[in-house]
């Protein structure tokens, strides 16, 4: 019998009409063989981190997964190069972004993956759409609901996209 898991993960665009991309990376997701997608936020228009770009458009959602974290992490590294994502500069532009940022409760360490996410708990753009759908999940290093995480950052830059 597989193990079922639970997994967070970030999603956000800035380069082409983001929300149809972001949207359909969901439907990518949901699609592969071992994840299902249980829930996904409202998209937040946020200002970009890092050198000058679009803002970004940006969603969290809740998989279920059957998979390794690391088996995850490679299967969202293929859909965001399938979506034309080319990883030129640090926090530049991008069609796609995924990031893995809860686990279950596991706290992981390797060269590729660490979860949960090192800057999720200071990023408003991750915090935000995450307490819309996960609002009593327990950030392992912290042992902080996420509601209370996101009432510990800066949420100006981050807006509800009717």
């Amino acid at each position: 019998m597989t193990q079922h898991s639970v997994s967070a993960i970030a999603l956000g665009s800035n380069l082409g009409n983001s929300q149809a991309i972001l949207e359909a990376a969901l439907e990518k997701l949901d699609q592969t063989p071992d994840i299902t997608v249980k829930s996904h936020s409202s998209w937040y228009r946020t200002k970009p981190i890092g050198p000058s770009q679009p803002d970004y458009l940006n969603g969290c959602a809740l998989l279920e997964v059957q998979l390794s974290p690391q088996k995850l992490l490679e299967t969202m590294l293929g859909i965001e190069q399938e979506f034309g994502r080319v990883r030129q500069e640090r926090w530049g532009p991008r069609t796609l972004d995924l990031d893995v940022l809860l686990f279950d409760e596991l706290i992981l360490e390797t060269p590729d993956l660490q979860i949960p996410h090192p800057r999720m708990t200071e990023r408003a753009f991750v915090l935000v759409p995450l307490a819309e759908i996960a609002p009593d999940w327990i950030e392992p290093v912290s042992g902080m609901p996420i509601s209370q995480l996101v009432q510990k950052v800066d949420c100006s830059g981050v807006s509800l996209v009717s």
